[in-house]
C-alpha cells in the first residue's frame, strides 16, 4: 500500500516538477538573461499555486483531462489536443523518474521508519528529490541552478537539521560531521570557481554542493559524492562526444544532474560502500 501511495505521490509531484520549472523559467527569464531580445513577460497567470497549465506552443488552457500524469501524454500519442504540436517526452519522463525516486528510495532507505521522526526526515528527503528532479531539468535544458531552488532547499535543511538535533540522536559531533561534509564539496568547488573565473564550474553548482554535502552526512561521504559524480560524468559526457557529433571537448555539459544523482546513491547505499570499500583496504 505505501509503495502504491508513493507511485501516485511521485507521479503527482513529477507533473508538479515540469508545471514548476515551465512557470518559474518563463517568470524570471529575463533575470536569467536567456533571449532578452525576444524574452516577453508571458501575460499568462505564472503562480505556481493558483496558475492554469497550457500548452507552451498555442497557449491553450489545458483541461485536467489533459493533465494526467504520464497517461495523457500516451493517450495524446505526445500532441496537443488543441494545437497538435507534439508535447515533450521529457513531461513523461520526468513523471516516472519522480514516481521511481520515491519508491527506490522507500525500497532501500537506510535508516528506520518506525516512528513518526523516522517519516519526517524521511519526508524532507522526497521534497528533497522533488527539488532536484526541478534542479535537474533546469540543467540540463538551460545550464542553470536556480537560487530560488537552491536556497529553497538550503532552508529546508536547515529546518531537518533542526528537528534532528532536538528529537534525533546526531549529538554534536553528528553535526560537525555533516558541516565538514558541507564544507569540503563546496569549498573544493569555490575553488575550482576561482581558479578558472567560473569558466570550469558555474557558481550555482557551488551553492547546491552545501545541500549535497551535508546530505551525504560526512567528509567520507562527500568525497565519494565526488567520485561518482565524476565517474558518471565521464562516461556520460565522453559518451555524448563520441556519439553526438554537435558535441566537442569545447562544449559545456551540466555537472548538477552528476551530484544530484552521486547524491541520492550515497544517502541511499553510502554505508554499503564505505564498508565495502574499507574491507577491501583491509583484505
Amino acid at each position: 500500500m505505501i509503495i502504491l501511495i508513493l507511485i501516485f505521490l511521485g507521479l503527482a509531484f513529477g507533473s508538479f516538477v515540469n508545471a514548476f520549472v515551465y512557470r518559474l523559467f518563463e517568470a524570471d527569464k529575463h533575470t536569467y538573461g536567456i533571449g532578452l531580445k525576444k524574452a516577453k513577460r508571458s501575460t499568462f497567470n505564472l503562480s505556481v499555486v493558483n496558475g492554469r497549465s497550457i500548452c507552451v506552443h498555442c497557449k491553450h488552457e489545458l483541461s485536467y483531462l489533459d493533465l494526467i500524469p504520464v497517461l495523457s501524454w500516451f493517450f495524446l500519442r505526445g500532441k496537443c489536443r488543441y494545437c497538435k504540436k507534439p508535447i515533450s517526452w521529457q513531461y513523461p519522463a520526468v513523471e516516472v523518474t519522480t514516481a521511481f525516486l520515491f519508491v527506490s528510495s522507500y525500497v532501500f532507505w537506510p535508516y528506520s521508519v518506525n516512528s513518526l521522526y523516522g517519516w519526517i526526515i524521511f519526508g524532507f528527503w522526497l521534497i528533497y528529490l522533488i527539488g532536484f528532479m526541478s534542479l535537474l531539468v533546469f540543467d540540463i535544458k538551460w545550464m542553470l541552478l536556480p537560487n530560488k531552488i537552491v536556497y529553497s532547499l538550503l532552508g529546508i535543511y536547515v529546518v531537518q537539521l533542526g528537528i534532528m538535533l532536538i528529537f534525533g540522536n546526531i549529538g554534536i559531533s553528528g553535526l560537525i560531521s555533516i558541516l565538514l561534509g558541507a564544507i569540503s564539496i563546496s569549498g573544493f568547488f569555490w575553488a575550482i570557481f576561482q581558479i578558472s573565473g567560473g569558466n570550469w564550474i558555474g557558481g550555482g553548482d557551488v551553492k547546491l554542493a552545501l545541500l549535497l554535502g551535508a546530505l551525504a552526512g560526512g567528509v567520507v561521504e562527500a568525497v565519494l559524492v565526488l567520485f561518482i559524480a565524476s565517474v558518471l560524468g565521464s562516461i556520460i559526457g565522453g559518451g555524448a562526444l563520441l556519439l553526438e557529433k554537435r558535441f566537442n571537448m569545447k562544449t559545456q555539459l551540466p555537472f548538477g544532474p552528476y551530484l544530484m544523482t552521486a547524491t541520492i546513491i550515497v544517502v541511499l547505499f553510502g554505508s554499503s560502500l564505505v564498508d565495502w570499500y574499507k574491507n577491501l583496504i583491509y583484505l
